[in-house]
């Protein structure tokens, strides 16, 4: 069954009260006619990177709940989960039976064995795409005393899988069908991009090795009647080359797009990409990680990103770096920006507003991050506690919070918003761009005899939503 055209809610099991049966609870009492979705963050077992360290995708942590409540949830919203394609927890039973026996283990082709892999020279580690600040591999000592060194391209907990062996396939395969039983209707394939590893290259998105896997990972979802979500930051082009192969790409482009768009007053780039992005995307502008620089690249000219990134720096954390293995001090390129999308906004009410419109126009299915549905601030206290960046955008609510939170004025007017893209039938129609200045954007969608159209100053950051009402098609005009 396809996907509710509608707002999807993207959280975390215990960041809205503090587990699955309150999300459920807000869900109803507050989102009821705004969303037809939820993105849950990983509610498995996990013991590193806030549950994406999975001992397992077949069990709910005890923590948030029960497969009773995921299944009540999926009974009303179509459900998103992640699936881990790329690496499992070193406390899975797989991975300890691996250590414990070694060649002898039925696991054991399931992990990248590096000692396996012939020579791997300096030239070779400088390819190396990374994301910590240690060549990404880890040494084991199996039950006998003998060692050898596994593939962690993440935490030394998230031991990555091995995609030349079939017992990883039949991994996810148990995994996709059973979390299908459960009702979930689409998977996050996260950190996808990693899992092809060729010496030699950057180790990741090798093509076309990567889509040999998303193809048949896409296969065995659709089996199961779900559709899928490939992760990935890097050029927009990969987005496009998901988009062709029945997928939803990431809209990962729009939310630098619309800040760059409504800090510094200009259209020009924002509609240049709205004319030709893909029509199946998955929308944010905030999610569980930063703002991603690498997305935008190719869309906004260098020096528009720069100032973007400058604009962005005093309201942020410290950014997140691109890396080499071969040098793993080396300050890179800028990966990610870590601050909250209202913050990133100045706090604006009105161009936050302004950028949630155009996200609801835009072609794809829109995700709203629980922080920024609530217009959350930056919780510093929370990163300075972890030593997570990110976690300045991952504030835990108490239910007490959220009840004041939806009072909030601009909360008020973000939530309504939403009921009207999830309910109005006009988004199951065509996407039109109007023509307009460069210091504004109109956009429109037009289904049978329904239609909606906003109009967006970015200089004064007032959004103008036009609509025929669906009983008598009456043509009404409010500001947002």
């Amino acid at each position: 069954m396809a996907l509710t055209n509608s707002v999807q809610l993207i959280c975390y099991p215990d960041r809205l009260g503090n587990n699955l049966s309150d999300l459920y609870g807000i869900l109803e009492k507050h989102l009821t006619e705004a969303v037809g979705g939820v993105h849950i963050l990983p509610f498995y077992p996990s013991n590193a990177d806030g549950g994406f360290s999975p001992l397992t995708h077949k069990e709910v942590d005890p923590r948030y709940g029960t497969w009773a409540d995921i299944e009540r949830i999926a009974a009303k919203y179509d459900i998103c989960a992640d699936l881990t394609v790329n690496h499992i927890s070193d406390e899975s039973p797989e991975f300890l039976d691996f250590i414990e026996k070694g060649d002898a283990s039925k696991y054991g082709d399931l992990f990248v064995r590096v000692g396996r892999m012939g020579e791997i020279t300096p030239d070779d580690m400088a390819k190396i795409h990374i994301r910590k600040e240690k060549e990404p591999f880890r040494d084991v000592t199996f039950g006998d005393g003998t060692t050898d060194r596994v593939w962690c391209t993440f935490t030394e907990k998230q031991i990555d899988l091995n995609y030349e062996a079939d017992i990883t396939y039949e991994l996810m395969e148990s995994y996709i069908a059973f979390l299908a039983s459960k009702g979930v209707k689409l998977f996050r394939l996260d950190a996808f991009g990693y899992t092809t590893k060729r010496i030699g290259s950057t180790c990741f998105l090798v093509e076309p090795e990567v889509y040999r896997i998303l193809d048949w990972v896409n296969s065995v979802a659709q089996r199961h009647g779900c559709e899928c979500l490939p992760e990935v930051h890097d050029h927009t082009s990969y987005q496009y080359a998901i988009a062709r192969r029945n997928m939803h790409p990431y809209g990962f482009a729009l939310p630098p797009l619309l800040l760059f768009s409504l800090l510094d007053a200009n259209s020009v780039h924002l509609k240049n990409w709205l004319r030709m992005c893909p029509r199946n995307m998955i929308t944010v502008l905030d999610t569980h990680d930063g703002i991603c620089i690498p997305d935008v690249e190719g869309v906004l000219p260098n020096d528009c990103i720069t100032a973007l990134i400058d604009n962005l720096q005093s309201r942020s954390a410290d950014p997140i770096l691109r890396r080499s293995a071969a040098n793993i001090h080396s300050v890179g390129a800028i990966y990610q920006i870590t601050c909250t999308f209202y913050d990133a906004l100045m706090q604006n009410d009105d161009a936050y507003i302004a950028a949630r419109a155009i996200q609801f126009f835009t072609p794809g299915i829109p995700q709203v991050y629980y922080v920024g549905w609530l217009a959350g601030e930056n919780d510093n206290e929370l990163m300075e506690s972890s030593g997570e960046l990110r976690d300045i955008n991952r504030h835990y609510y108490s239910l007490d919070e959220v009840d004041a939170a939806v009072e909030k004025p601009v909360v008020k007017r973000l939530t309504k918003l939403m009921e009207f893209r999830t309910q109005y039938p006009a988004f199951d129609g065509h996407f039109e761009l109007n023509s307009s200045n460069d210091t504004s954007i109109c956009m429109a969608w037009r289904h049978g005899e329904y239609y909606c159209r906003i109009f967006v100053d970015l200089n004064f950051k007032t959004t103008t939503l036009t609509y025929l009402e669906t009983e008598h098609l009456t043509e009404v005009t409010i500001t947002c």
